[in-house]
């Protein structure tokens, strides 16, 4: 199972969000000290979104291509937030990322899918999936669609998506656990590797996703605000 210290952007700077809201940011860490942190800390992969682009108010590419050049090498990166039309996937498509994250345009805009693994390839392609009480979320969260999750998932499997990453937002930054059951079920229906997000908030959440078979577990909050250190989280997982 792989673990993704998250890297929230927002106006330049590495935030952490209560359940997605824009309002409730708390601007923390330069992102590229934060990401030379966890690096220096053992991380294998980073997990970037750029929240300006799924807000559709800004962008943070020069900030994210210096992440990309001071840390690139030594870690793998996946990347999303607001990639929604066929221009922006061109312009993925050359960042040195090992993934990026398509997001809710996979709902409004359907052939973003098929674009996606045409031009980047199936390997490098995954597919987020924000959920409130089993409907997508659009929009950067700021919407809720009438689109089961489930559905989703199943048609961007079948249409070749080996990975989807999947969020719990009534738990993300909660610290209470993530969804276990939602993720299995999604992994289980679509044939899928699921990466778990959204409410990890100690050591034994990381155990027992590790334990559920998930493809990975993504971590906020919780390192951020001590709970437990990177470094504890790799210890842990490996000695399992």
């Amino acid at each position: 199972m792989d673990l993704f210290p998250a890297i929230d952007i927002r106006f330049g700077r590495a935030v952490r969000l209560a359940q997605g809201a824009a309002t409730t940011q708390r601007h923390d860490d330069d992102p590229v000290a934060l990401a030379e942190r966890f690096v220096m800390q053992g991380a294998r992969w980073l997990h970037l979104i750029d929240l300006d682009r799924a807000f559709g108010d800004g962008e943070n590419g020069a900030l994210i291509g210096r992440i990309i050049t001071r840390v690139g090498s030594h870690v793998r990166i996946q990347l999303g937030g607001g990639i929604r039309n066929e221009e922006r996937l061109r312009e993925v498509r050359d960042l040195e990322v090992t993934r990026i994250i398509l997001g809710s345009a996979v709902v409004t805009t359907p052939a973003l899918v098929p674009q996606a693994l045409e031009l980047i390839g199936a390997p490098r392609v995954a597919v987020g999936l924000d959920v409130r009480d089993g409907l997508l979320a659009l929009h950067g969260w700021q919407q809720t669609s009438i689109v089961r999750a489930r559905d989703v998932a199943i048609r961007v499997a079948q249409e070749g998506v080996r990975t989807l990453v999947y969020t719990d937002i009534a738990r993300d930054g909660r610290l209470a656990g993530p969804d276990f059951v939602g993720a299995i079920e999604l992994q289980e229906a679509s044939g899928a590797g699921v990466i778990l997000s959204g409410g990890v908030g100690s050591i034994d959440d990381l155990l027992r996703a590790k334990a559920s078979a998930v493809a990975g577990v993504i971590v906020g909050r919780a390192l951020y605000e001590g709970r437990f250190t990177l470094v504890q989280a790799l210890t842990a997982l490996l000695d399992v």
